[in-house]
């Protein structure tokens, strides 16, 4: 009688996804589910902690501080991304309609500040943007100008733009050139022969071939640009403006680990993850009706 293999058996797949569900399991839905209890509940000292329900959650809502950090990272994704993603298309065009050595090297520098960890990023921006020792701050001098106050508050989220574009723009340019590689050839080989310039090639042929590759990169440009943290947090230490709710996540982190207040902290966290699930599920909509239109 031939033995039936292991593979064979129904019990075989579950076995091999089972180490996946296990670290998924206590990893993930364990401590969402737990900080979740965290979030329908509040601890004082003359009560203790008790089930409140949503009340942090209409806190949070109503929360001046909050919703002005929630503003301003609205008004920093609005300028910052399209600037973003219009390099990252310029850049994976231009790599895309050259084919020497240079386009290898220059994929390789464009990626490196994706390697390098934030922090370590924004601290060097912090010492580029230094009025007293950063080399950026004193190029207008030259010129007989004033020095550059970059950590003003009329230029810090400009500041702050610059050090997220400096970061991401080089790894979306390469997700948006895979995708360019991917169209066949044949297209702008009988788009040359019909006399179509290479700027009318790209914004014709290219682009909208990898409609859904940079609407994929918007949205999770959108998801990171909400969850806006390591660079004002880092950035505090050189702008003392800014304060423990310049940023939503900023101000979830202080609330639990300034403040101890881990229940409301963790209702913050929720409620940013609704907004930035709402706003990502709008923004799908809104390129499929684009899409079929």
């Amino acid at each position: 009688m031939r033995r039936t293999r292991m593979t064979d058996h129904p019990v075989a797949g579950a076995l091999f996804v089972l180490p996946f569900f296990l670290v998924v399991l206590a990893f993930l839905v364990v401590p969402l589910g737990y900080a979740f209890w965290l979030s329908l509940s509040s601890r004082s000292l003359a009560l203790g902690e008790r089930f409140t329900g949503f009340d942090n959650y209409v806190r949070a809502f109503s929360d001046p501080v909050l919703l002005d950090g929630v503003l301003r990272v609205v008004v920093f994704g609005a300028v910052q991304i399209p600037v973003m993603l219009g390099l990252a298309l310029a850049g994976a065009l231009m790599l895309d309609a050259v084919t020497t050595r240079f386009a290898v090297a220059f994929r390789l520098v464009a990626f490196m500040p994706y390697a390098v960890p934030a922090v370590l990023g924004a601290l060097m921006w912090g010492f580029l943007y230094s009025r007293t020792f950063g080399p950026f701050a004193e190029l207008p001098t030259v010129v007989g100008g004033e020095p550059v106050e970059f950590f003003s508050t009329d230029l810090l989220l400009l500041s702050l733009g610059n050090i997220v574009t400096w970061a991401w723009t080089g790894y979306n340019m390469i997700v948006l050139y895979s995708a360019l590689r991917a169209v066949p050839r044949e297209m702008y080989e009988a788009a040359m022969i019909d006399g179509a310039s290479q700027v009318q090639i790209a914004l014709r042929i290219k682009v909208p071939a990898i409609r859904q590759a940079i609407a994929l990169a918007a949205i999770f440009t959108v998801i990171g640009t909400m969850q806006f943290f390591v660079e004002p947090y880092v950035m505090a230490r050189f702008a003392p403006q800014i304060s423990a709710g310049y940023t939503p996540n900023l101000y979830a982190y202080n609330q639990a680990f300034a403040y101890s207040d881990f229940h409301y902290s963790a209702a913050i966290s929720f409620s940013l993850g609704f907004v930035v699930f709402v706003a990502a599920y709008v923004f799908v909509l809104l390129t499929r009706k684009r899409r079929s239109s």
